[in-house]
Parts: structure tokens; sequence; C-alpha cells
């Protein structure tokens, strides 16, 4: 099987060694075929607490590492401007 991995953007950081990172996709919607942007919001592990809101970032899927958290931060991709 392959491993998943998604592009988000950090939206919070307020937790030890883990964000919160909103990724977005563009799907049609089922009956009209208009494009919606649906956002989902993953916790993933950040070891050295580098990431701040706003950074584009990169997550693959891991193994639970607690309850919610089972995405592992691989690259940041781009900072947040003006921080």
């Amino acid at each position: 099987m392959a491993v998943k991995e998604r592009i988000g953007t950090v939206v919070s950081n307020k937790m030890d060694k883990t964000v919160v990172v909103a990724v977005e996709t563009r799907v049609p919607h089922p009956k009209y075929g208009k494009t919606m942007v649906q956002t989902r919001r993953y916790k993933a592990h950040d070891e050295n607490n580098e990431s701040n809101e706003g950074d584009r970032v990169r997550i693959r899927e891991s193994r639970p590492l607690s309850k919610q958290k089972r995405w592992v931060i691989v690259e940041t991709l781009s900072h947040a401007s003006g921080v």
C-alpha cells in the first residue's frame, strides 16, 4: 500500500510538537457539478517545533502517534510571509 502524502497550510502551532495542517481539495458537487473546496484538518507531528502558522508543509501518513495524531511533517515548502 502506498504511503499517503498531502500538502497543506499550518493553521495552528500552539501544541507542543504538534501542528494542525489544513489541506484543501477541490471536488465537483455530486448533483450540480460546481467545483467546491473541501478543507480537512490533520494533526501532524513536528519534532523540533519548527513550523509556524501560515507555512506550506508536506505531511506523510505514519503509525498512530497519539489519539488523533497520525501524520508527520516531511518538509517545509515555504515559510509564512511577514512573520
